[in-house]
Order: C-alpha cells, then structure tokens, then sequence
C-alpha cells in the first residue's frame, strides 16, 4: 500500500518553499524535505504569491492509501519578515509560527499543545523550524520570520475529525510524528483513543468513561443523563483501551456497550472488529445454557442473525436476566483479567429492543456515582 504525507510533512515543505522563494527573490515550484522518519519529501508548490512584504504558497496534502479526511486539501505557509536581519551575524533567525484560517485552536488542557495555542504539534513545529532554518543560514539571514500555516478547506473538515470532541475549535490541526502516513487506520484509531484519554486525565477525572461507539454514548446519555462528551470512544479496540487507562493511572473505568460488541468480550475477545472474531451466537448459546436452556433454544440461538433476535428467544424462554447475569460476569471477568487488578471496572450492557440488560453492582448500588462518575 502507497504511504502519504502528513499535514505536518506539507507545512514544513511550504514554509521551506515560501521562505526560499521570501528570502531569494526566486520562484520556486517543488521543495525537498527530509521527514523525521529519514523519508525525503518532493513537494510540488502551488498558490504562489509573492510580494515585497512576503510570500505564500501551497502543497496539496497526499495521504497515500490511508482513508485520510485531510487528502486533498491545501496547507498553505505565508512567510513575512517581521524585522529585519541583525548586524550580529552570530545570532540565529527567531521563527514564529502560528495558525490561521482553517487551522484549530485548542481550548481544553490535555492535548500537544497549551490552551490558546494553534493545533500545530510540536514535532510539525520542529519540522518548521528546521526546514526554514536551512533556508536562513543558506542567504545568511538572520532576522525574524513569522510563518502563519493555514487550510482553506480546514473549517469544513474539522467537523469530520475528533476536533470539535477535543476541544479544537475553527479547524483541523497540523499532525504528524514521523512525517509519513501510513496506511493504517488502526494505528491512527489508537492514537485518537490514547488523545482523548490523556484528556480526561488532564481535566481531573480519575474515572474513564468508555463506550464502543456513539450508539451507546447516545444510550447512557437518555439513560442516566450522562454527558457523551465526557467518554471516550473505543471502537472495536477494546483490550487496547483498558491498556492505556491502566497504564495513565485512572482509578476506575466503566464501559458500556450493546450486547452485540459485550458478547464479544464474554469470551476473552477483546477486540471485537467482526474481521478479528465473530462468537456472537456461541458465546450467547453457552451462556443460556448456562442459565439452564434446553439444547433445542441453544440450537435456535445459533441460527440466529443478529443478538437482538437471539435475546427474544431467551426472554421467552423466560431465562433473560439469568442468561445476561452469567454474560456479564464473564464480561467483567475478561476485563479483568486483562487489567491485572490495576483498576476496578464496571459495565453496563443494553439493547435495541430491551434497554438495560446488566450492570455491574458498582453501577447498579450507585456505589460508583461516589466516585464522581455521574457528577460533571
């Protein structure tokens, strides 16, 4: 599969390119780089504009084949001298780099960045620097450079990234620690998972609130009144996330979840993406047996299409919450194990049809809301 480059790889290539083109008075239609991972960057430049007072230009963002919402887009770099070379030639160019249109502004603690600051991340920043730096001692300039990196498609795309649940406002943010995109939209999920944990952390919670998917954020919100917002989305990557909140040092962590992902769980399968496994109707099957079914529903049970049809078939056995008891012990028993005794874990497991089907005793006792996991 074809890798890209990062936003961060295209900010750098044209602040290299806008300085150049500032500094020698030429025109300048593709740049090399070298990326942090030690991949060169030929980068074509687009949008040029060139006056007395500065220069900007484009590169046009390749993510390769990684399904990348930014793909396409322009990152512009406008360049400008903001004061004018020193007489000592022993004192280094000073760079200023912000954001503008189209670029996100951070607005909650716990990202790369400080509140108030541009979404550029540090190792882009780094890119920056260095790049233009190059460009500096090559026409011996050592004044100031203010270096404003924009995308005008950025307003637009941000409402399809993470950035509006992390508190970056206005647009998208300039991403990338290697410089390279890599065909791997697991990695870039984990990533995404690992940002809004650490979010949490750095607000204050001491509990992470986890669901696999806006389904059931949607669910605890009409359920308990609670803030969707305030969890973490884990998507199929469950194991991976109980990992990282035991590595941050959260105390506690509840998930919840549908029972067509939970089921999953009840049999050690942490991750629960339908390519990785599919037990669904087994594990289910087991469990109703369990709760003492007769081997004709268990039969039944394995025939069906989906959980929400397999759950009708329980509940009229009469043996639904006996069955959903025994799914949620094996849930907790799974989530445990994998955490090593390093946190308590909570769950609560629902459904289309039936709502609420299990929670743990923490969450059924209120004991938890103690804890503050309701108090926002």
């Amino acid at each position: 599969m074809r890798k890209g480059f990062t936003t961060g790889s295209c900010a750098a290539a044209a602040s290299k390119a806008a300085t150049y083109m500032l500094l020698s008075g030429k025109e300048k239609s593709e740049i090399k780089i070298e990326t942090p991972a030690g991949i060169m960057f030929d980068a074509k430049i687009v949008d040029i504009e060139r006056c007395s007072s500065y220069v900007s230009c484009a590169v046009v963002k390749d993510g390769g084949d990684d399904p990348d919402v930014t793909t396409g887009c322009h990152v512009v770099a406008k360049v400008s001298i903001k004061k004018e070379s020193k007489e000592n030639s022993a004192v280094p160019a000073v760079i200023e780099i912000d954001g503008g249109s189209g670029i996100g502004r951070v607005t909650k603690p716990g990202l790369d960045q400080p509140v108030g600051n541009a979404a550029i991340n540090h190792v882009p920043r780094q890119m920056i620097t260095k790049e233009v730096m190059e460009v500096c001692g090559l026409f011996d300039f050592h004044g100031f450079l203010q270096i404003e990196i924009s995308v005008p498609e950025g307003i637009e795309l941000a409402g399809r990234t993470f950035n509006p649940r992390l508190g970056i406002e206005g647009g998208i943010s300039i991403l990338g620690t290697t410089g390279i995109v890599e065909p791997m939209s697991t990695k870039a999920l984990l990533d995404t998972i690992r940002v809004e944990l650490n979010q949490q952390k750095a607000l204050g919670y001491t509990i992470a609130r986890v669901a696999p998917g806006n389904y059931g954020q949607n669910f605890m919100k009409e359920r308990y009144g609670y803030d969707l917002d305030r969890s973490v989305k884990c998507s199929n990557y469950i194991g991976e996330t109980v990992d990282m909140v035991c590595e941050m040092g959260f105390q506690s962590m509840l998930l919840t979840g549908h029972i067509g992902k939970l089921i999953k769980v009840a049999g050690g399968i942490m991750n629960t993406h339908s390519h990785e496994a599919d037990c669904r109707m087994e594990i289910l099957a087991a469990c109703a047996l369990r709760a003492k079914c007769e081997a004709s529903l268990a039969l039944k049970i394995l025939d069906c299409v989906n959980t929400e049809e397999a759950l009708h078939l329980i509940d009229n056995a009469g043996i639904l919450q006996n069955t959903m008891d025994i799914v949620l012990e094996k849930v907790l028993f799974y989530l445990d194990f994998r955490a090593q005794g390093k946190i308590k874990i909570e769950c609560v497991i629902y459904s289309s049809d039936y709502g609420i089907l299990a929670e743990s005793k923490g969450v059924k006792n209120g004991s938890f809301c103690g804890c503050g996991m309701w108090s926002f």
